[in-house]
């Protein structure tokens, strides 16, 4: 009688340990500045569940900033890293359940939300994502495609020249004798309809949300009450969640009395590019941004 008794009381010990681990993770996923940690519902299963929305790109685009943005609503938790499960095969291999384990402890009724640039351009993306859940949410922010094709060489610039790599002046990459050179991959990254034909083959478009770049950096809460609407969640973000920091120059984000900013990469001065390769590269996006715009019913003030 004495034994059953001990092992019931270690066996009572035992799950009271795991529950309160389960809660202070759950805690830690929202200890960060830049978020409220979420209500406590008591009995509510904690658990971590697949993406109800992914923000799929573009790189260079804003996703990062999206993503912290989003995660000020109580009710979104958000991956912290980029999982890159889509869009590489390596990853893709070890399965759903993998997957799952990437993401945050959520509550029922909690939105997860991960981005991953990568997925926008990967041509097995759409489909796999599809394939897991046809119902899932999907951000896409965009910027424009000439100003995104220089941060992304700034990117690979800095990357290169911190590894003491040789790297090529942008010029050189872009253009070949006076045009533009095609199978320059920043370039490629840039031809939005290319990229979105494929996911709209399989996602119908009232699914797939066009989050306005340039409106992100230059006012934040009009875009996130976009956002808010299209995830079906209770407006929770105020304008008094941002705050303009002329120090860095751009919007950084307030809440529960601490500000965060995003890290010192963002913001980061572009790379040298001369302004005759820059208008060769606007005359070449016109009709790639046109149809880009025909598809989804915007039109943005592009070069």
């Amino acid at each position: 009688m004495l034994w059953t008794l001990l092992l019931a009381l270690v066996l009572l010990l035992v799950l009271q340990a795991q529950l309160c681990i389960c809660l202070q993770e759950l805690r830690s996923s929202k200890a960060s500045p830049s978020s409220a940690t979420p209500p406590q519902t008591p009995g509510a299963a904690v658990s971590r569940r697949l993406p109800g929305a992914i923000i799929i790109g573009v790189r260079k685009g804003g996703t990062r900033a999206l993503l912290e943005m989003l995660n000020l609503h109580p009710d979104v938790e958000v991956a912290k890293a980029e999982i890159h499960y889509f869009n590489l095969d390596e990853n893709f291999r070890k399965g759903l359940d993998w997957y799952r384990a990437q993401m945050p402890l959520t509550l029922p009724g909690q939105v997860t939300v991960e981005k991953t640039p990568g997925y926008f351009t990967a041509p097995l993306a759409p489909a796999r994502m599809w394939l897991t859940n046809p119902a899932v949410k999907l951000l896409l922010i965009v910027r424009d495609p000439a100003h995104r094709l220089v941060s992304d060489y700034t990117q690979v610039l800095h990357n290169r020249i911190q590894q003491k790599k040789p790297y090529q002046p942008l010029d050189e990459l872009l253009l070949h004798r006076g045009h533009v050179n095609p199978s320059y991959k920043a370039l490629q990254r840039s031809l939005y309809h290319h990229h979105l034909a494929r996911w709209l083959e399989l996602f119908p478009r009232e699914q797939i949300h066009v989050v306005d770049g340039e409106a992100l950096i230059q006012d934040p809460f009009p875009e996130l009450q976009k956002a808010e609407k299209f995830l079906e969640l209770a407006p929770q973000i105020t304008r008094e969640n941002f705050y303009f920091n002329t120090t860095k120059g751009f919007y950084c984000l307030l809440t529960a009395g601490h500000d965060k900013c995003l890290d010192e990469s963002k913001g980061r001065p572009h790379a040298p590019l001369s302004n005759k390769a820059f208008h060769t590269l606007c005359k070449y996006l016109r009709g790639p941004n046109q149809i880009f715009f025909n598809m989804i019913g915007q039109t943005f003030d592009w070069c």
